[in-house]
């Protein structure tokens, strides 16, 4: 459908369902959500001619004396709200940022996705297909991180709130045309997941972007703080997002070799490969705050060691054993990656070290099959199995010496994300924590 006519349609949609606030949606650098509320009566313009907005009041967008920025809704993400979240009679939409001149800013995230998405083309696939488990805690209160449950893996009988606030959580992403695979209470207390069904990654990086939006609509509804926050309780697993990923050609999925023992082709083995190379040059981005390197830690779950593995779960990245050998069914699970990053950057950084390894056809090592936790350091060693940065300090200083993340992000969002990852580091390094007053101020 041509845009033209995707216009009259949505302004169809949206005179036939007497649609009023229209929220036009952007996130920031950081994945933060952005947005401008229109009027039904300014959607016909919107769609044409875009919104203007101020880019220098928006975190590593423009500077000052070049802050006249357009928002452009995308029509291919129309869709009306839930009554629950936004009130009576409103849609939403994600768009991309454009300058003046009519071409695509820089610093949208967005666009950078977009532009990675397209070097994949260039290489003839078609379609980078993810399937995203973004996990996530439910508190009392914002301030305090008071659980409202003390359940655990799996447990299926109503916990408090928790059980009904995920009831309504898939019920309105449903409503909002969401698929939802399945959910579950997670390991922590009072934690839980909520899996969407697989998309391709623009589409998908859009809806994970709602998803942590009606997440927190449904919480607070209920008087209840929805968290993504990847490491906010001491002594129990933090949050994770793995993501699974597979390439496509021409509707077949590039990953799958039934001659394989794995059903992994040379594709997927070399796309394996260049993760594993470049997971620490990434790592600034898909996790990227200095809470996420506190989930990052051996003895919680979360993948700290450079490896991959068939059923190991201490490995980095795992290969899913469900429907094994069904086509559409084999891909690959990064298991690194947590859900307070930018989904946009984060998709393209994997993509990007995926499709590396595929052009410079890399080797990829023998999986590890062991429980990593178990080993100690000369064993390690000797499997060479490295380790992910232990601060965001260090994923950085990683970040700025790779040549890939430069290329995938673009020249911009390489400098903005740096120069705000490096404040971030100055402004938590100077902060005297509790724990340092209760462990030295009463023997020093």
């Amino acid at each position: 459908m041509s845009d033209k006519n995707k216009i009259k349609e949505i302004l169809g949609l949206a005179a036939k369902k007497d649609i009023r606030f229209i929220k036009l949606c952007f996130v920031d650098i950081l994945g933060q959500l952005k947005a401008v509320s229109i009027t039904g009566r300014e959607l016909e313009h919107a769609l044409k001619d875009g919104m203007g907005l101020d880019g220098s009041s928006v975190e590593g967008f423009a500077r000052i004396y070049e802050s006249d920025l357009i928002l452009l809704p995308d029509p291919d993400t129309f869709a009306i709200l839930p009554a629950a979240v936004e009130g009576e009679q409103s849609a939403v939409m994600f768009g991309d940022i454009m300058t003046p001149e009519g071409e695509h800013y820089a610093g949208d995230t967005r666009y950078v996705l977009k532009r990675n998405l397209a070097k994949m083309r260039e290489l003839g696939y078609t379609e980078f297909m993810v399937g995203p488990e973004l996990e996530y805690f439910y508190f009392k209160g914002s301030k305090n991180p008071e659980t409202l449950d003390d359940g655990g893996y799996f447990d299926s009988i109503p916990l408090d709130d928790s059980h009904d606030l995920r009831r309504e959580t898939i019920l309105t992403l449903e409503q909002l045309g969401i698929p939802v695979e399945y959910s579950h209470h997670e390991v922590a207390p009072s934690q839980h997941e909520i899996d969407l069904r697989y998309a391709d990654a623009l589409t998908m990086a859009d809806r994970v972007v709602l998803y942590k939006l009606i997440v927190k609509a449904v919480a607070s509804r209920r008087d209840t703080y929805a968290s993504f926050m990847p490491k906010p309780l001491n002594g129990v697993n933090g949050s994770g997002m793995h993501v699974h990923q597979s390439l496509f050609k021409a509707g077949h999925n590039s990953f799958f070799d039934k001659k394989d023992a794995n059903f992994l082709s040379p594709t997927a083995k070399h796309y394996v490969a260049g993760l594993l190379t470049h997971v620490r040059e990434i790592c600034a981005v898909t996790n990227q705050w200095v809470n996420s390197y506190k989930r990052l830690v051996p003895g919680f779950e979360a993948p700290v060691y450079i490896a991959w593995a068939r059923r190991n779960r201490s490995a980095l990245i795992r290969i899913p054993q469900m429907r094994f050998g069904a086509e559409n069914a084999t891909r690959i699970e990064c298991r690194f990656p947590d859900p307070a990053c930018n989904p946009y950057l984060a998709m393209s950084v994997m993509l990007a070290a995926g499709l590396d390894g595929i052009k410079n056809k890399l080797a990829l090592s023998k999986p590890v099959e062991a429980d990593i936790y178990e080993m100690d350091y000369l064993e390690r060693k000797a499997k060479k199995i490295e380790t992910l940065p232990g601060s965001l300090l260090e994923a950085v200083e990683e970040a700025e010496k790779s040549k890939l993340l430069r290329e995938a992000l673009g020249q911009h969002v390489f400098e903005k994300f740096i120069e705000n990852k490096r404040i971030e580091w100055d402004s938590y390094r100077t902060q005297v924590t509790d724990y340092e007053v209760k462990r030295y101020l009463p023997i020093l």
